[in-house]
Order: structure tokens, then sequence, then C-alpha cells
């Protein structure tokens, strides 16, 4: 069978269910953007038997479209930016009124959409305003071989945050991030994945006590997971949080902001704070930072036993089997 997957990037997850669904198809992807995007995705739906669409998009709606026109199943993973709306940032799909009709005619015709976290079932459903029948949960997986802890911990706290847009600074939380710091001049803070246009800027901002880093490759990465006491994502919006699995598996006590299915990912095993508090979020840092080394096992088994490669692998190939069938 001939699986057509459809994204306007690759991220780690995307590339990784790539890899899951050629273990058991044949797969053809496309990344969709720019005009000639529907013209491409029209081509490869003609050979294909089922589309995949990762994140909610005016792509996937085509995708979706085209599919329904041959007669063939598609679907629509959620990743958590698919269901954004925060008119006061300028970010989300559906702050757009012509781009909102056509994602949600999407999330409505497609076979079935695969949501990483009940949070975003819950807001697909409200955005594109119908019953969410066809909504499914199945979180992304993480590797606790890849991702683990080695070596002593120190007193760091590190914040994984891919910004190119000084929008997306304040998405990722970042000047929650120095307040909290400001509050804790002797803890040090490494940043990492900010864009080489803004780290000039943002370094100019950032209080003494934290390092500001631009882009670093996924063994850099794991190298900073496994030195870092605590991991800190005071974001605005989240779905299932990539960097705060991996982290917590690599032994950081996490603290997060209470949005999205931030919650869910820490699970009891670090800490939850309101977004915008940056009081409350120095105090769980510090509580963070003086935890034991029973909180790092803690933060590891949360993902390791509850999102695995293997329940992502397992639940892609069943729905596909089911929509094929």
């Amino acid at each position: 069978m001939k699986i057509l997957v459809t994204s306007t990037f690759v991220t780690p997850f995307i590339a990784q269910d790539l890899d899951l669904l050629r273990k058991h198809f044949e797969v053809a992807h496309i990344l969709a953007h720019g005009v000639s995007a529907p013209l491409a995705i029209a081509a490869g739906v003609r050979k294909a038997d089922l589309v995949f669409s990762w994140f909610a998009s005016t792509y996937a709606a085509a995708a979706v479209f085209m599919a329904r026109r041959k007669g063939i199943p598609s679907m629509i993973a959620l990743g958590g930016v698919d269901v954004a709306a925060i008119p006061a940032l300028g970010y989300g799909i559906w702050i757009s009124p012509w781009k909102s009709r056509l994602v949600g005619y999407a999330l409505r015709n497609a076979a079935r959409v695969l949501a990483v976290d009940p949070y975003l079932k819950e807001q697909a459903s409200l955005r594109a305003e119908y019953d969410g029948r066809n909504i499914d949960i199945l979180p992304t997986g993480y590797d606790p071989e890849a991702w683990s802890p080695a070596g002593v911990k120190e007193q760091l706290v590190l914040t994984a945050a891919v910004c190119d847009t000084e929008e997306r600074l304040k998405i990722k939380g970042m000047d929650l991030l120095f307040d909290a710091a400001v509050r804790l001049p002797a803890v040090p803070f490494v940043v990492v994945g900010i864009h080489d246009r803004l780290i000039a800027g943002l370094r100019s901002r950032a209080p003494v006590n934290v390092d500001v880093r631009g882009r670093i490759d996924r063994s850099a990465l794991l190298g900073l997971y496994r030195r870092a006491k605590v991991y800190c994502q005071p974001s605005v919006i989240e779905g299932l949080p990539g960097a705060v699995c991996e982290a917590m598996l690599c032994g950081c006590v996490p603290v997060g902001t209470d949005v999205g299915g931030m919650r869910n990912a820490v699970n009891g095993a670090g800490f939850i704070v309101p977004y915008g508090d940056a009081a409350t979020l120095a105090e769980a840092l510090q509580n963070g930072l003086a935890s034991s080394a029973d909180a790092s096992v803690a933060a590891r088994s949360a993902i390791a036993e509850r999102f695995t490669v293997r329940r992502r692998e397992e639940g892609l190939v069943k729905v596909i089997g089911e929509l094929l069938a």
C-alpha cells in the first residue's frame, strides 16, 4: 500500500513517523509550501492509497479534498500550532478567516484526525465547530535509549526554544523566563535554539545569568539535557511538548506553564505553574534544583512508561489498517 505524507516542514517527530511508516508501507513525502504545493499534492494523491498530513493547514485541506475526490482515506496529525488562535501575538492559523474555513473543512472531512494530546482534540472540535467524532488521541513517541541520563546533574536550568521571530520568542515565554532568572541571580540558565538574526537582540535583553545560544544539533542538545538538573518550558501554548519529554527522559526535573499538554507530559513528576507568574515560576525552579535524585528518576519514568515509540508505531499502523480496510 502507498502512503502519501504531506507536511510544510520536517521536525524530528515527523521524520520519526516517516521512518516508522516506511517499515510497513511504501511512503512518499511531499514538503508542501508555496503556490505549487496543490499541484504536487494532486500528483501524489493520484499514486496513493491513503494521504497523511502532518499538521492541519491549508495544504492539509487540499490533500483531504483531493483524497475525497479520488475516494481514498485521509488522515491529519495535530501537533499544537494548528489549534492556536492568539490574536494579540498574531499567532495561529485560526486568526485568519479564510484559512480557518479551509482548516475547519479539513478537520471535519478527514477520515481520521490524530491528536497528540486530549487538549488538542478539545480545541480542534471547538475551532472547527463539530463534535470531533473522527479525532483519536495518539501521542508522539520517544526513545528512552536515545534520550538517557549520564553523569552528575548540575545546578543548571535549560530551555530549548526554536525561535526565528519575535512573536515566537513570546510564544515560548522568553520574557517570563528572563523575569524568573532575575529573581534567581545565582542560578545559571541556558537557552538554545535561537535564530542567528535574533541572538544579538535577545542577549542584550537577557539577565547576566542567562546564556543565550543558537541552534544546536541533537547530540549537543543531549549533552545539555544530561547536564541540566531542571528543564523549563514557560510557553504560552503547547501540544505535547517534545523537548520537555526528551529532557525528562534525560532525568531533568520539568517546570512548565499550565498550558496545552504540559500537565499531561509532566504527570506529577515536576512543577506546573500559571503562565505569566514569574515569582511562582522562580519558586518552582528553585524547588526543582533542590529536589533529590529520585525526582530525576521519576521524571524519566513518567515519559518512558507512557510515550513510547512502539505505542506510536502500533497506533499509526492500526489506524491506517482500519482506514485501508
